[in-house]
């Protein structure tokens, strides 16, 4: 088959969040099965085109200035373009496939002007990027409306858990007969990486012996960073007093949360780093003791994989449904006392039961979560448009 891919995001173009390792893994998988995939995505000063790993990049020039309304406007516009012209340069497309509601503009003028249904994948809702709750603004209602487009244009819809089906169900009303539930993924080993822990820790500052909780992904109010700096001080008052706390992320919350640290006295235990390339993040990633994902809202967590990928343990709310409770985590309610709990739990087992957990969630890695079995559902979803 020859796919088209939709995303505002990849790997190998701009790069924001879950949804680039997503679309390029998947894309790249899929290759590997034999089929020709493009994504067409935004530039991010790429160049037009490249083929990499097999797959084609189809990068789209626009004009960014605006709101980001007007941007993915502009972006669906220039996607439209390139699709036509691709399409005369390669052949036709079999399947057409969005990623979130930034190309649903581009996917129904396809439908409508061109004849050809469509698959779209939620990551996530606007509701739950706002921590489960409506926004009351004229850009959060318009990016809604065009979530709930989605959900009703497309001829199937892929969702990737339970829980969030459940959500985006509540919200926009899709039936049954349209989705299916294909959960996120990895590669095996792409967060595996031999360091010297303490040698990690010590360029920082941090005691080569001191544990260490990590926190990765972006530092807004749907991912919970705040929650998880308001339970750190009833870790260091109990038997953790040396524990340390790593962030890597960006966003708007990250200044909130470190004059939040420094007025809790804890900022001597925290580390912000902000936004950290790859071979840091691995190292931190395998430095740790464990990991922490303090979501208010988590259509997935894909931070949990790369923490199983590297044989952690995950402490997480339980706004993240794949952790199994007391197997490959703990699990903790969304708030900061019992988020503290749930690391010192996994603290006091270090040298017990936490690195089983990690174990655990290692093997579901390399058999429910790999990118070959994901990629062959995601072939079978096809087949049904």
């Amino acid at each position: 088959m020859r796919i088209a891919m939709f995303s505002w995001e990849s790997l190998h173009s701009a790069k924001v969040g879950g949804l680039a390792p997503h679309v390029t893994e998947l894309s790249e998988q899929l290759a590997k099965l034999g089929h020709e995939v493009h994504i067409f995505t935004r530039s991010a000063w790429y160049r037009d085109y490249d083929e990499i790993n097999g797959v084609h990049y189809q990068r789209c020039r626009f004009d960014e200035s605006g709101d980001i309304l007007t941007q993915m406007n502009n972006m669906c516009d220039a996607m439209f373009e390139r699709f036509v012209r691709v399409s005369k340069e390669f052949g036709d497309f079999d399947v057409i496939h969005g990623h979130d509601w930034h190309p649903v503009n581009v996917l129904n003028r396809i439908k409508y002007e061109l004849g050809k249904p469509y698959v779209m994948t939620y990551h996530s809702t606007e509701w739950g990027r706002n921590g489960n709750s409506h926004v009351n603004s004229q850009t959060a209602n318009d990016v809604s409306h065009r979530e709930w487009q989605g959900g009703f244009d497309s001829s199937q819809v892929i969702i990737t858990s339970d829980n969030f089906k459940r959500e985006v169900q509540d919200l926009y009303s899709i039936p049954d007969y349209k989705i299916s539930i294909i959960p996120n993924g990895i590669s095996p080993g792409k967060m595996e990486k031999e360091v010297d822990a303490g040698s990690v820790k010590k360029d920082y500052g941090i005691h080569p012996y001191a544990p260490v909780i990590l926190f990765t992904g972006r530092m807004h109010y749907q991912k919970g960073p705040d929650m998880l700096v308001r339970a750190i001080p009833k870790v260091l008052d109990g038997n953790n007093w040396g524990a340390h706390f790593v962030f890597i992320g960006e966003g708007e919350m990250r200044p909130y949360c470190q004059d939040l640290a420094n007025d809790l006295n804890i900022g001597n235990s925290c580390h912000f780093l902000g936004y950290s390339p790859d071979d840091v993040l691995k190292d931190w990633t395998n430095a740790c003791d464990m990991t922490c994902v303090p979501s208010r809202n988590e259509p997935f967590g894909i931070v949990v994989l790369e923490s199983w990928d590297a044989t952690k343990a995950v402490v997480a709310t339980d706004a993240v449904k794949i952790v199994d409770n007391f197997q490959n985590g703990v699990l903790s309610y969304r708030n900061p006392d019992s988020i503290a709990w749930g690391i010192n739990y996994a603290l006091d087992g270090l040298d017990s039961r936490t690195p089983s957990m990690g174990s655990n969630g290692k093997k579901l890695v390399k058999t429910k979560f790999s990118w070959d079995t994901i990629a062959r559902n995601t072939v079978d979803v096809y087949s049904k448009i």
